[in-house]
């Protein structure tokens, strides 16, 4: 057989591309694993029961509006990620923004507070277990996250980890804004963001185990 009979046999048996696979399997990671975190949430946390007065607050709006712009974002970087070649582009940088606003917020907040009020709303009462309950609703997600990944291609095994962990821990906390009765941008900004870093480390650290292929 012809070398070009061959390539055109194989041509014909290879069948239509399917376009924006990745975006499917992410969509179809997120649409399982969130909610199984808010399952996850309404067994061991409870809904806020003055959650129906919260959403008509505007600091409600800014820590959800923060948590799912770090989760966008983590999407973004996790669907490049997953393609070998694909440049990053401005999505590293742009990851700063929803950050730099939120800290903006909080040095506004805080100036006109005397000592003891700044103490009062940076460490208020669930800091110490705010970044571990994130992280906690984060597993069901990063899980999906990495199978969303594992059936594509990425090279940048570290960074991709990253990027799934930090697309679990914006989705997590977002979950977790539902059960939390804080609003104040000094712990939204501090504990919120160290509850997305813990995965996006443990992504990091686990990457190249997880997602080789």
């Amino acid at each position: 057989m012809k070398t070009d009979d061959l390539i055109a046999m194989l041509a014909r048996d290879a069948g239509a591309v399917q376009p924006d696979r990745g975006g499917r399997r992410f969509a179809l990671a997120l649409a399982v694993a969130m909610p199984c975190s808010a399952l996850l949430m309404l067994a061991t946390l409870g809904l806020n029961p003055a959650l129906g007065r919260y959403v008509e607050l505007p600091n409600f709006w800014m820590k959800v509006l923060f948590v799912a712009a770090l989760a966008a974002i983590g999407v973004v970087l996790a669907r490049r990620l997953s393609r070998p070649g694909v440049k990053l582009g401005r999505a590293p940088v742009t990851l700063a923004v929803p950050i730099l606003v939120v800290w903006a917020i909080a040095l506004a907040t805080l100036v006109p507070d005397n000592a003891a009020q700044r103490t009062e709303d940076f460490f208020r009462r669930p800091w110490a277990v705010c970044p571990l309950l994130i992280a906690m609703l984060s597993v069901p997600i990063l899980a999906g996250t990495t199978w969303a990944m594992r059936g594509l291609a990425p090279t940048r095994l570290r960074l991709a980890g990253a990027a799934a962990g930090l697309v679990s821990g914006g989705a997590g906390a977002l979950v977790y804004c539902l059960h939390c009765p804080e609003l104040t941008a000094p712990f939204i900004g501090f504990w919120y963001l160290l509850g997305v870093l813990i995965p996006t480390g443990i992504g990091a650290l686990l990457g190249r185990r997880l997602l080789q292929w």
